[in-house]
């Protein structure tokens, strides 16, 4: 059986008729060609799949789009303004936080909500917003130091801005957390 929805999608409305077994990751990746949401666990245990939905973190392998009639939905495709990155992704790249790139994603996404609700948070509370997302190849500390760098970055304005500035210290996005 299939059903009409209607929802809005990396601020595109979208009016899809999907059958409504089809979890909310099959439908931005089968019928929207939006790929760059990874296809993972399909348990909710891994993050990839991790989208935003009026601004909240969900794993779209266990939501349903006739349960999301409606509600604004963000890929990672929906990060960028057009050709200029997301300040997360602009650090991500500069710092080397990712290595395959599978959990980029969701980890990107995951991080621009906590920077959405918090302008600053302390690398304990990025690390727990992030427990959810598991990466196979890190061992963390880089993309802690980027949603570090992106956070410092968006809180001052400069999130358009190439590379380090003098103000970051590698206390500030290393591994010990201190803010200066």
């Amino acid at each position: 059986m299939k059903t009409r929805i209607a929802l809005t999608v990396n601020d595109q409305p979208q009016d899809l008729l999907v059958p409504v077994h089809k979890t909310l990751l099959e439908v931005l990746r089968e019928d929207l060609g939006l790929t760059g949401t990874k296809h993972g666990c399909e348990l909710g245990e891994c993050g990839t799949c991790t989208v935003l939905v009026d601004g909240e973190p969900i794993l779209s392998c266990l939501a349903l789009p006739v349960e999301l009639q409606g509600r604004r939905i963000t890929t990672v495709e929906g990060m960028a303004d057009g050709a200029r990155l997301h300040p997360l992704q602009q650090a991500f790249a500069e710092l080397g936080a990712a290595q395959c790139g599978y959990c980029t994603p969701g980890v990107l996404l995951t991080a621009q909500a906590l920077l959405a609700s918090e302008a600053l948070p302390a690398r304990d509370r990025i690390k727990e917003a992030l427990a959810g997302n598991l990466c196979r190849c890190t061992g963390y500390t880089k993309i802690l130091d980027a949603v570090e760098l992106a956070a410092l970055r968006m809180s001052r304005g400069r999130a358009s801005r190439g590379g380090a500035s003098a103000e970051v210290s590698g206390e500030m996005i290393g591994t010990t957390g201190t803010r200066a």
